[in-house]
């Protein structure tokens, strides 16, 4: 048994317990208590010294050893100083079942560190969204940490971090692992290219990848899919709460939608009055479709600027996106080299296919025949933030708000999560909080957990990279977790791999 100290004190706020001479505890650190075949397990959230001797005294004794040196050894004692541990308890176990206290463990119980074979209660289940290992303060333990994929993320997955802390590794590890899996399509609006690894390891070298990733880019590498849309295919709902439109001009387009359809965008632009529409307005809209299409006229013609749109090519690119969804294909959008409004709107364009296909599935009763889908979104507060909201709910705040009910869910990656509205963190069933220093970031994280982690701020400010606490309406607990190094899985995958061919009898080398 690794005792590391005894309980004297204290309530269901916190159980205090006096640790014991020569061993450490952590902040974050998981302990147990036994009581015959049935235990508690507590987590550290505070330390604090503990002494028998008055303040003053010790005071003294601190000030005498410093100035003369004098020889006070008896009030170094270590029966009379000692360090006290506030645990909180977070799990009864009983027979392999386990439910949240509704007691105290007994007084001047044993306390010691928590072990693989206390958690083996904890089981895989059939549709696993892998997250990493637990963590037992900086331990990490043997134990992998699975939830319901299907339940997380069609009720949306918040993923917040501080600069450097982790927030991509933590995508890669998860999106990674789904492509083992069915039970889920995973639409990745990427504004960095980086999760694809066109020029080093990413989702394509997992060896479900020939069959499972689906990529589009305006350069796309050998094997993979140019992102051009068609201009025909573009509604004005696509515009709406991403780029900024006066009263209007929000007017002007859809009395050109109403009478010309889909070639409202090319009539706009060549348009040189009308009647129902002021010639600064139309002027003003000409500008911005120049400044998001590239489309302008030129000696009586529409020219387009760059490759992303088009009016000749183009047509099936939404289609051809919800239906790789649809099988549970991983489709990944390079929008790095998008501007920021066309990037967001080309990820709304797609978010809004999905959604309009998966509500008509859903109104004919087939929608429970297809995977759910979740939508992964870099920078949330650019389409989910308070401000953004307050101009127009966009497509996301529609999913962030209603999805669940079609199995569509978002996972919202952000630095700043004080950004978006309570209402839609709250929404946000699960979240994967990694180490944030500011504090009123930490305080909405904190106010929108499905746990009480109330006692867990000091804990996240001092997260480090990769580690991360994870708390879920589907988790009984808020789970301290270790995430695993993403290039690290790579090679272990790849390892496999080769053994596996070598004892085939071919050496890949």
């Amino acid at each position: 048994m690794d005792i590391v100290g005894k309980i004297v004190s204290g309530d269901f706020s916190g159980i205090i317990i006096r640790q014991k001479t020569g061993i450490d505890v952590e902040l974050g650190e998981l302990l147990v208590t036994r009581e015959c075949n049935d235990y508690f397990i507590m987590q550290v959230f505070d330390v604090s010294y503990g002494s028998q001797i008055p303040e003053r005294i010790r005071s003294l004794a601190a000030g005498l050893k410093l100035e003369e040196e004098s020889n006070l050894s008896f009030l170094e004692n270590e029966l009379s100083n000692f360090i006290l541990i506030i645990l909180k308890p977070i799990l009864f176990v009983s027979r392999n079942k386990y439910h949240l206290p509704k007691r105290l463990p007994k007084f001047f119980a044993a306390v010691e560190r928590i072990n693989e074979e206390d958690l083996k209660f904890l089981e895989k289940p059939n549709t696993p969204l892998y997250f990493g290992q637990i963590r037992s303060g900086s331990r990490i333990l043997n134990i992998d940490v699975f939830l319901n994929g299907e339940d997380v993320l069609t009720h949306h997955m918040l993923i917040s971090a501080s600069t450097g802390k982790g927030k991509s590794n933590l995508v890669k590890v998860l999106t990674y692992n789904l492509l083992n899996e069915s039970y889920a399509g995973l639409l990745i609006i990427d504004p960095h290219d980086e999760y694809y690894g066109r020029t080093k390891k990413g989702l394509k070298d997992h060896p479900n990848a020939i069959s499972k990733i689906v990529y589009y880019s305006i350069n796309p590498p050998p094997g993979a899919n140019t992102l051009i849309l068609d201009l025909r295919t573009i509604k004005p709902w696509h515009l709406t709460g991403i780029v900024p439109l006066t009263e209007a001009q929000i007017e002007c387009i859809y009395l050109f939608y109403n009478r010309d359809k889909e070639n409202w965008i090319e009539n706009i632009v060549l348009a040189e009055k009308d009647d129902n529409v002021s010639i600064v307005t139309l002027d003003v809209l000409k500008r911005k479709f120049n400044n998001i299409f590239g489309i302008s006229l030129e000696n009586g013609q529409l020219s387009f600027r760059n490759n992303l749109f088009s009016n000749t090519s183009g047509s099936t690119t939404i289609k051809n996106v919800v239906e790789y969804l649809e099988k549970g294909k991983t489709v990944i959008l390079d929008t790095s080299k998008l501007g920021g409004e066309v990037e967001l709107m080309i990820g709304g364009i797609f978010a809004e296919g999905v959604f309009s296909k998966y509500r008509d599935l859903s109104f004919k009763g087939h929608l429970n025949e297809k995977p759910c889908i979740s939508i992964i979104i870099e920078e949330a507060p650019r389409v989910l933030g308070k401000d953004v909201l307050d101009k127009g709910i966009n497509i996301f705040g529609t999913i962030a708000r209603e999805g669940r009910k079609f199995r569509i869910g978002l996972v919202a990656i952000t630095q700043l999560p004080s950004l978006i509205p309570k209402e839609i963190l709250a929404n946000m069933n699960t979240k994967i909080i990694m180490g944030t220093e500011m504090s009123n970031e930490r305080s909405a994280l904190i106010d929108s957990s499905p746990q009480d982690i109330s006692e867990e701020s000091r804990n996240i400010a001092s997260l480090d990279i990769g580690e991360a606490l994870l708390t879920s309406t589907f988790s009984k607990i808020a789970i301290p977790l270790k995430v695993p190094d993403f290039g690290k899985i790579i090679k272990t995958n790849e390892k496999i791999i080769k053994d596996k061919t070598v004892i085939r009898g071919v050496d890949l080398e």
